[in-house]
């Protein structure tokens, strides 16, 4: 059984955010497998079903990205799921726009949603695919650029990385995630 986590803020008002790319990628996956997002549990919106045999299930959690810990620590939890087989897809400001990095572990480099899945899942190693969406422009805080919309030109970089990262969670349910690393790290990929 595998869960794949992508972190963003609930409600229209944050739909195209930068905070919400991860939320893109799941809704890339939902689509390419077939899985519509049809259930609330975990204090998050789920779809599961089977992918190459294997039990799925992808989830957007409804905490806002403060509190995504919450969400997954319960879903990881009920579903007594080991570490390794989770995934979590989210937006990264020291990451070039559209490029993917992909990584087993690490801090949670300022990022406040991975903070709080550290805090409440109790550990750094955990499998994740940062996308790219470079730092403010001086004078602009964090919280008003990683909620405010990509412009007219970085919108559509900004979605072909969220269709990358979810050919990388593809990769990663039907091989391992070395060969999605091997594949899709640094990659800044066109659909």
């Amino acid at each position: 059984m595998k869960v794949i986590v992508g972190l963003g803020n609930p409600g229209r008002k944050y739909e195209l955010t930068k905070h919400n790319v991860g939320f893109w990628a799941v809704d890339q996956l939902s689509d390419k497998w077939d899985l519509p997002f049809q259930k609330e549990k975990w204090n998050s919106r789920v779809a599961e079903g089977i992918v190459g045999g294997e039990k799925v299930y992808l989830l957007k959690p409804l905490t806002y990205m403060n509190l995504s810990g919450e969400a997954v620590g319960a879903a990881l939890r009920f579903l007594k799921l080991p570490i390794e087989d989770l995934l979590i897809i989210f937006d990264d400001m020291d990451i070039p726009l559209g490029q993917l990095r992909l990584r087993q572990k690490g801090s949670s480099g300022g990022h406040n949603g991975i903070k709080s899945l550290i805090q409440h899942l109790g550990t750094e190693q955990f499998n994740r695919i940062k996308i790219g969406i470079n730092r403010p422009p001086a004078r602009m805080t964090v919280v008003d650029y990683v909620l405010a919309p990509f412009s007219e030109s970085d919108h559509p970089i900004a979605a072909d990385a969220a269709i990358a990262s979810a050919e990388a969670a593809d990769e990663w349910m039907r091989n391992d995630f070395l060969s999605a690393m091997n594949k899709y790290n640094g990659a800044i990929l066109r659909p």
